[in-house]
């Protein structure tokens, strides 16, 4: 069994160094100075329980990589890079080696599997942040995430029980679902925030805002007929599985598509979580001027290169309509 991690960054460079430090095979997908980084000195995990070094082989695409039987492939890119990762993927000849989607949103798992791909879903509940090349940080304690992991569109098999062992002997809590899209929905309906968290900064107070987008989305949800499980802090799980932790002077800047805009990046993953629930309201008759508004502001947002926090909140509010 081998662990094709493709894009490490916070997430992917968290599971990469976890599992290889646990003794598994890996190999990653990087690129620019990420790439150069890992080639020459391997890759640095910073946790609150202390720090956690890796060396594996990186590359810079999959057609540097042999795929063999028994490879299994960790998607850990933003959504709006998948097309592409997938496409390179089938060029490179995957065939029946599973596709785990280790990525916000539902989007990712419908492309894969449209591509015929064996295509598997991934809920991450994972704080991490690429920082440095060469260094990520994960902020939790005492496992480094909660992951729920399935087949797409349900069921689960041997591949993902496989990969739960490996990732529990590595640090993180896992549980194997029949219906992980219940549960990656859920966790769409929390990541509905993340434009709002970057455009008033890390630490700004916004229940009152992300209170209403996320109720136009349930409303939408439940005329779609998709069944969700809620994956904020009412999940018991966070109490003894995840908690929050400091890493000395390492601060959080918070959710990834406040990260986005930090590193410039010049794109953010919003058409892929509001913009979920947009096309849906579409096409259930559910309007969603909330959600519209949001997916407008993260394109603005990318496309004029808007610092976080940069929008205040008297402007965020005449755009919800407040």
């Amino acid at each position: 069994m081998r662990f094709i991690v493709y894009g490490v960054g916070g997430i992917g460079g968290g599971l990469a160094v976890a599992l290889a430090d646990s003794g598994q095979d890996v190999i990653g997908i990087a690129r620019g100075a990420q790439l150069d980084a890992i080639r020459k000195g391997g890759l640095r995990l910073l946790t609150p329980d202390g720090e956690r070094h890796a060396h594996f082989p990186c590359v810079g695409g999959p057609e540097e990589i042999d795929l063999r039987e028994g490879d299994m492939i960790l998607l850990t890119m933003k959504s709006q890079d998948t097309a592409a990762a997938l496409a390179r993927l089938a060029e490179c000849g995957l065939r029946d080696q599973p596709v785990f989607c280790f990525q916000n949103g539902v989007a990712n798992e419908r492309l894969a599997a449209s591509m015929g791909m064996n295509t598997h879903g991934v809920t991450v509940m994972m704080p991490g942040t690429y920082l440095t090349p060469g260094t990520v940080a994960v902020h939790a304690t005492p496992r480094l995430a909660i992951l729920d992991i399935g087949r797409y569109p349900q069921g689960n098999d041997r591949d993902d029980h496989a990969l739960a062992g490996a990732l529990e002997a590595a640090g993180m809590a896992c549980f194997v679902l029949d219906r992980v899209m219940d549960s990656k929905h859920g966790k769409l309906l929390l990541n509905l925030g993340n434009i709002i968290q970057a455009a008033l900064g890390a630490g700004e107070p916004a229940d009152d805002l992300t209170g209403p987008v996320r109720a136009e989305a349930r409303a939408v949800l439940a005329a779609a007929g998709i069944a969700w499980d809620d994956k904020d802090a009412s999940d018991p799980r966070r109490e003894t599985l995840l908690r929050s932790g400091e890493i000395e002077g390492v601060p959080r800047p918070g959710g990834s598509t406040l990260q986005s805009l930090l590193r410039g990046t010049g794109s953010v993953e919003t058409d892929y979580l509001n913009g979920e629930i947009v096309e849906l309201g579409k096409a259930h008759g559910v309007e969603t001027p909330l959600n519209a508004a949001l997916v407008a502001l993260g394109r603005r947002m990318a496309r004029e290169g808007l610092a976080p926090g940069s929008i205040g909140r008297d402007a965020l509010e005449g755009l919800l309509g407040r």
